[in-house]
């Protein structure tokens, strides 16, 4: 066994003389050391040397599951002059030819120390080697805020905090880190993504992308159905309130209230179930509105879908529908019929309508604003929502709408959600739980259409004969809870009539109550695309 003196030697073996310990790695010797027979002396010789492991390095996660470490078998004296361990459990060596194998465990995350000793091919001679090594499989911390930006003309600042061990990059360029790991960033105004990476020892990646925007700016639009837009007299006129500069944006769908795509949708899915129509070509239609002079808003009905429903329940795959506790289609309180709406809880179905929110985006669709991002209206305790797990529906669909816009910053688009009226001060009607919802999207659009209020809602006798009152009432309630955030309000606000006759006087008044609460975007609803343009005033160009 070794002695607790290390010795180095020279040519001559009278000629040694005590030294202190060499590093580990080194060994703690060099070649040829002696061993003294009966003086209590051991010399330590040089070791096999692990191949495959260095000292010293980090591993990923990945790195760490393939590794590969082995001696040369000579060196090592055979397998069974070694004797090797892993933080103090032995390892295994298998022979394989002239090397020497080791059967390393399934590493943990953290430090380890691997051992190798054993005896020398050479009489009276030992060795032991050390080979210090991490394990880090967890990403870099990476934290970096939207921006909050008074001023849209300037230069916009971005600071964030990334691990101390980290590298953070900027389009290729190296960010300076302080002690603390802070970071600090100016981009050119209208910079319309500024994308993050940190990288840390083990090769470990985070990256985080950040809207160097600020608020989704002030728009004014009006609704037309993929059908709508075939249709030459509803395009001209709605064209027609973009070029007098009363809209500068037009609500476009891509998926509507039957679950049907207006272009011919390249989604997988929505080619499989026959979902994908038609009606128009979406990269024309985009240029057509641009050219125009306006924005393209992509709506798509997100969980009313009686396509995917169908096909779904058709093909077995019944986790995909919103369920009684029964295990049959729920039937949305009779509103709607069964098998409309589908389960936002199932991953199939998420993934959907991601899917063809990145496609608009890709397409060139400035927006992507989400309807029907909601559990059907009716008792809780009817229905049932296959793979929600321990998570409310409130906070399922806000995931759902967090994830969408993770999906489609990428491409530098804004990203709304329409939600009822009662969902400001009834969250859990619909699961829309607005104070969620403001803090992983651009915009909410509240519909709070008059027409659709109860009697006596907000102290208002009959809210559709007082359109002001009930609108101006109801969004300062959203006001409040987007109070803070870099998030707009953009209502939802009737143009048809419903019980009482509208015209372009009760349509004036909600866009009057809107910018009462300091909302000067709005998008207008008429189910046939038919816009009172007398309602509407100039869009201010100062």
């Amino acid at each position: 066994m070794m002695a607790t003196k290390h010795i180095s030697y020279s040519t001559s073996a009278s000629a040694y003389r005590p030294r202190r310990p060499l590093r580990r790695r080194a060994l703690i010797s060099t070649a040829g050391a002696l061993a003294l027979a009966g003086a209590g002396w051991t010399f330590l010789a040089s070791g096999p040397g692990v191949h495959g492991l260095a000292d010293g390095a980090v591993l990923d996660g990945p790195k760490a599951s393939r590794i590969s470490a082995y001696l040369d078998a000579e060196a090592a004296g055979g397998k069974d002059k070694v004797r090797v361990t892993l933080d103090g459990a032995v390892v295994p060596v298998a022979a394989e030819g002239a090397r020497l194998k080791l059967a390393l465990p399934r590493l943990a995350e953290g430090r380890h120390s691997l051992v190798v000793e054993g005896d020398s091919s050479l009489p009276f001679l030992a060795y032991r080697e050390v080979v210090d090594f991490t394990v880090d499989a967890t990403a870099p911390e990476l934290k970096v805020a939207d921006p909050k930006i008074k001023d849209t003309e300037g230069p916009v600042t971005i600071s964030g905090q990334a691990a101390t061990d980290a590298k953070v990059t900027v389009d290729g360029k190296e960010l300076h880190l302080d002690k603390g790991g802070s970071f600090k960033i100016t981009v050119p105004k209208g910079t319309p993504l500024v994308t993050f990476t940190a990288v840390d020892r083990a090769g470990n990646t985070t990256t985080k992308a950040v809207s160097a925007r600020g608020r989704r700016p002030m728009i004014r639009a009006a609704h037309i159905t993929a059908i709508g837009w075939a249709d030459d007299t509803l395009r001209g006129n709605i064209l027609a309130l973009v070029r007098s500069g009363k809209l500068n944006a037009i609500q476009l769908d891509v998926k509507d209230e039957d679950g049907e795509v207006g272009y011919a949708s390249q989604v997988p899915l929505a080619r499989q179930i026959g979902a994908a129509k038609g009606y128009y070509d979406a990269r024309k239609a985009v240029a057509e509105i641009h050219a125009a002079g306006a924005q393209v808003i992509g709506r798509i009905v997100a969980f009313r879908d009686h396509k995917l429903a169908n096909a779904a329940w058709k093909a077995g795959k019944r986790n995909q529908v919103v369920l009684t506790p029964e295990g049959q289609p729920y039937g949305a309180g009779g509103h709607y019929g069964a098998l409309s709406f589908t389960n936002f809880a199932d991953p199939t179905v998420r993934k959907y309508n991601q899917d063809l929110a990145v496609e608009a985006a890709k397409l060139g669709f400035d927006d992507i604003l989400y309807d029907y991002v909601r559990r059907p209206d009716g008792p809780l305790s009817k229905m049932r929502f296959p793979g929600i797990g321990s998570s409310t529906p409130e906070e399922s669909i806000t995931t759902f709408v967090a994830d969408t816009r993770t999906a489609i910053r990428p491409h530098a688009k804004y990203l709304g959600v329409s939600v009822f009226g009662i969902a400001a001060t009834r969250p859990t009607e619909i699961a829309q739980d607005i104070a969620a919802l403001v803090k992983v999207s651009d915009y909410i659009a509240p519909m709070v259409y008059p027409s659709h209020w109860g009697p006596g809602e907000y102290g208002v006798a009959n809210p559709d004969t007082a359109p002001y009152a009930i609108v101006q009432r109801s969004l300062a309630d959203f006001a409040r809870q987007a109070k803070g955030t870099q998030t707009e309000i953009v209502p939802w606000l009737q143009d048809f009539s419903m019980g009482s006759k509208y015209g372009p006087t009760q349509v004036a008044e909600q866009i009057k109550a809107a910018a009462a609460n300091k909302m000067n975007s709005f998008i207008l609803w008429n189910a046939g695309a038919r816009y009172q343009g007398a309602a509407l005033q100039q869009i201010s160009t100062r």
